[in-house]
């Protein structure tokens, strides 16, 4: 005799029958949003969405159920962005402990998880301020943060260059440039990232122009 909190197999099968469309919708929006990181940074901004569901493998309809306008999919963008990002700083941090390899390891990473798509990204008309947004960017900044003020504070990084000069420079190495069909533009990005973070490394080899970049810096460019 079944008790009363007993599921019968066919009501347990159907359970399973009825998850399966939303684990196969939550993969088909990881692929959207996936697909149009990857866009943003080939073409820009203001890529076709079709172009996006093609490249995703999903319907133009799918698309839109998932985000009904462009500025509900660059928010998502960005925030996967911010997000994924953040993660590979605190693993650096945990997986190094070297400070500088720490902070060589999260800037070769951020380079793939195509950090520069945020910057023509953060132009367009969508809520900055948003919750989500700032609380990964938050989280991010403290992230890249810590790695620096601990590469500095062993003596690995070089005393005149700030955490602005890092995101700046991360941020201009991993767009590729405009006009330039560069199909295999990781291979130069990693192999030039890697010559900035060896002028990075202390002890100063040169004297920099102008002072440090800070994160209030950026804030204040127009």
């Amino acid at each position: 005799m079944r008790g009363r909190g007993a599921v019968s197999p066919a009501t347990d099968t159907e359970a399973r029958r009825a998850a399966r469309p939303r684990a196969d919708a939550l993969r088909n929006r990881e692929r959207i949003v996936t697909a149009a990181r990857e866009m943003f940074v080939e073409l820009g901004p203001e890529v076709p969405l079709d172009e996006v569901a093609r490249r995703a493998g999903v319907g133009n309809a799918t698309l839109y159920r998932n985000f009904p306008d462009r500025s509900s999919l660059v928010h998502e963008v960005v925030l996967s962005v911010l997000r994924r990002t953040a993660e590979r700083a605190e693993e650096a941090a945990a997986s190094e402990e070297d400070p500088f390899a720490a902070l060589s390891r999260f800037t070769h990473a951020a380079a793939d998880e195509r950090v520069a798509a945020l910057c023509p990204l953060l132009s367009g008309d969508f809520d900055k301020d948003h919750p989500d947004l700032v609380a990964q960017r938050d989280r991010l900044e403290g992230a890249v943060k810590a790695l620096v003020d601990r590469a500095h504070e062993t003596g690995r990084l070089r005393a005149d260059v700030a955490m602005g000069d890092l995101m700046v420079m991360l941020s201009q190495l991993t767009r590729p440039l405009p006009g330039v069909a560069c199909l295999d533009i990781d291979r130069f990005t990693h192999r030039h990232l890697q010559l900035f973070l060896d002028g990075l490394e202390a002890p100063a080899r040169s004297e920099l122009p102008g002072s440090a970049v800070t994160l209030e810096d950026l804030r204040r460019s127009p």
